[in-house]
């Protein structure tokens, strides 16, 4: 689904974007780190904020940042993210940060003037979609991400992190932990489109942050043996793309076991990848999510086994490599509070969506802002929020951050 029609001037933002990206193929979106949407969308990011009188930079990180008034430490510091997974929603990341440019834009228009330093922050890469670290600019301002691994990841098309930093103007030595940075954030607050039923089953259009599920990412590498399809006969095979098989589904059996887990299979590459070819080798790529994060360790563990058995089944060998972890993240509790008597007692919710907020969490004070999504349905052009439940998360915004600043 497309963005809703704007009112007021507010939101429009969604509507000045919604061609960016487009993906014909998969629907919906597809809007990766350093690629031409991506870029196209900072320019817009740029240009919106300058209109406003923000004064934008750039970090060390590819983080994007725009400043309401002077520069400065212990700011007040709100946003979100424009990339998207491969055909994703609308609302994703870009429905946070086209809020907080309208909450400010309502604050200036209303006289209001920030007593401590505040900035818009766009972060780059929380989805991992082009070199599978979520998050990858917070994890790389906090040091959650080492700049060395950083700088070696390679995108689908063998391009390296540093690469590609290098080709937008970003020094890729620079990479890395940034405590000048971190410094500026007094405090952050994220809002962002609800990735789940939680608000519908509340019948509120806006909620809290209380918490995110432990939740991590593992490359699963099946090796066999590569062989013709039509020479080969069912007994002396050694296809990894059945070891992969079975294990999906005892992915699946694995997480049910474990109560209020979720695990998933979305990524699969196989090698050499003909039509008529057994393959070599087959990668996928698991995302595993409990409550806390001894029971999010405790299911990959059983899936490692599952995997080891399916394999062994084939003829084949499997390796399981950790490629991102994120632990269960428990917001802090005074802001959070806050923000709830802020917005006159709005419910608080868990989820289980990972955001760059909780990665800051281990670092500063964070809170989050959810808007309401009336199908539940995320990481799909199916994607969706009102316009009245939309402009719910704007004044939600103006309200926090009047209090805030």
């Amino acid at each position: 689904m497309t963005a809703p029609a704007t009112a007021h001037g507010l939101l429009s933002g969604l509507d000045e974007i919604a061609e960016i990206g487009r993906d014909t193929r998969r629907g919906g979106y597809s809007r990766h780190l350093w690629q031409p949407a991506d870029l196209e969308l900072r320019d817009w990011f740029a240009a919106r904020a300058v209109r406003l009188g923000l004064d934008v930079e750039i970090d060390r990180n590819g983080n994007t940042w725009a400043w309401w008034g002077p520069r400065g430490d212990d700011a007040i510091v709100v946003g979100s993210h424009l990339d998207s997974v491969p055909g994703g929603g609308a609302y994703d990341g870009p429905l946070g940060v086209v809020s907080t440019l309208d909450a400010i834009a309502r604050l200036q228009a209303s006289g209001f003037r920030p007593t401590r330093p505040c900035a818009v922050l766009v972060f780059a890469e929380e989805e991992g979609s082009r070199f599978g670290i979520a998050c990858l600019g917070s994890r790389l301002m906090t040091g959650a991400l080492d700049a060395d691994q950083a700088r070696a990841l390679v995108d689908p098309e063998g391009i390296s992190l540093a690469a590609a930093a290098s080709a937008v103007g970003i020094d890729p030595a620079g990479l890395g932990e940034d405590p000048a940075a971190l410094a500026r954030i007094g405090l952050f607050v994220e809002l962002h489109v609800e990735q789940g039923r939680g608000l519908i089953d509340l019948d509120s259009p806006v909620a809290v942050a209380s918490s995110i599920l432990a939740h991590g990412r593992w490359r699963i590498t099946f090796t066999g043996e590569g062989n013709h399809a039509g020479a080969t006969r069912m007994a002396d095979r050694r296809d990894p793309m059945l070891a992969a098989a079975r294990s999906m589904l005892g992915v699946r059996d694995a997480a049910v076991a474990s109560s209020g887990s979720r695990a998933t299979i979305g990524r699969i590459e196989a090698v050499p990848g003909g039509t008529n070819v057994i393959s070599s080798q087959v990668a996928v790529w698991l995302d595993a999510r409990a409550a806390e994060d001894a029971a999010a360790r405790d299911l990959v563990t059983e899936i490692e086994a599952r995997v080891a058995e399916a394999a062994s089944a084939e003829g084949c060998t499997a390796v399981v490599a950790e490629e991102s972890w994120s632990g269960a993240v428990a917001f802090d509790p005074a802001l959070r509070d806050r923000l709830v008597r802020s917005l006159g007692g709005a419910p608080t919710l868990p989820t289980g969506a990972g955001h760059d907020a909780g990665v800051l969490s281990s670092r500063r004070p964070t809170a989050m802002i959810f808007v309401r999504n009336p199908t539940g349905v995320s990481h799909s052009p199916e994607e969706f929020a009102t316009l009245d439940d939309c402009l719910a998360g704007v004044d939600a915004l103006e309200r926090v951050l009047r209090e805030l600043l």
